[in-house]
């Protein structure tokens, strides 16, 4: 292959995936023709005929599928009465690294990654789910989205203040987007990690976790930089949630890194805000 050709392919490709990610990121989930097309008119047609084949050949081993978890209903009531048991976070950890309940983890992921952080921090961060990098160093926001993130806080003033976790505490196959299935069978620990922590604020780091947390459709750069009130499940909580870009998106789309920082100055800014008296 020319290596011209070949760095220019590499190039291009990488374009297309950062520019197919940012779209993603921002909601849309269909593509447009530039023309129109009668579907109408497509569903009235005889559909082809499959093709015959080939002789001798041989059909081949359709793929197994991976080790299915427990029926989501039940995986969540099995995780709400372990998480509501565990006393404090270090029992939390262990609790979700023996649970069963989530697919995910016989999936390939190599180990449960639940936290990092000051677990007395005023703020959490909810990101989407592990990566190869935190999959193998056992924590979460430890590659290089993770370094980006650790220097964003230091320049906003959060180093220290922090505690770290996810929606899902397995990596995903591929590093795709959990399911709601995944994240609801996981809900139930990062529910009782809030309640152990007790933070002031909430930092959603991207659309799935802004999404699941929220209950809300529409893309992250729609969320993002506006105050919501996130509830528990019983609704015993209630705490003010920001959504805002993930550091991946960041390191694809370096453009929207003022955005990301804006977010985070008007996040440090209520966090420092001083508390109003009490009448």
């Amino acid at each position: 292959m020319d290596p011209v050709n070949a760095v220019s392919d590499a190039s291009d490709a990488r374009a297309i995936e950062s520019l197919l990610a940012f779209w993603s990121d921002a909601g849309a989930d269909a593509m447009l023709r530039e023309s129109p097309v009668d579907r109408i008119a497509e569903g009235q047609r005889a559909p082809p005929k499959p093709a015959a084949p080939a002789r001798g050949a041989v059909a081949a081993q359709a793929p197994q599928p991976a080790r299915a978890g427990p029926e989501t209903t039940a995986a969540v009531a099995d995780a709400k009465r372990l998480a509501a048991e565990a006393p404090d976070l270090a029992a939390l950890e262990a609790t979700i690294a023996a649970f069963d309940g989530c697919g995910l983890k016989f999936e390939g992921a190599k180990r449960a990654v639940f936290s990092r952080g000051n677990p007395e921090g005023p703020l959490m961060i909810i990101g989407e789910g592990p990566g190869a990098d935190e999959d193998s160093q056992g924590a979460p926001f430890v590659g290089r989205a993770g370094k980006l993130l650790d220097r964003m806080l230091k320049a906003a003033d959060l180093e220290g203040r922090v505690f770290i976790t996810n929606t899902v505490f397995w990596r995903p196959p591929g590093n795709r987007t959990p399911t709601l299935a995944e994240q609801l069978a996981c809900r139930p620990f990062l529910e009782r990690a809030i309640a152990l922590v007790k933070p002031r604020l909430l930092l959603l780091a991207g659309g799935a976790s802004a999404k699941s947390m929220l209950g809300r459709e529409e893309g992250i750069l729609s969320l993002r930089g506006r105050w919501f009130d996130w509830k528990s499940e019983d609704e015993a909580m209630e705490i003010p949630a920001m959504p805002t870009l993930h550091p991946a998106f960041l390191l694809r789309q370096p453009g929207a890194k003022k955005r990301a920082w804006q977010d985070l100055l008007t996040l440090t800014e209520r966090l420092d805000r001083p508390d109003r008296p009490k009448d």
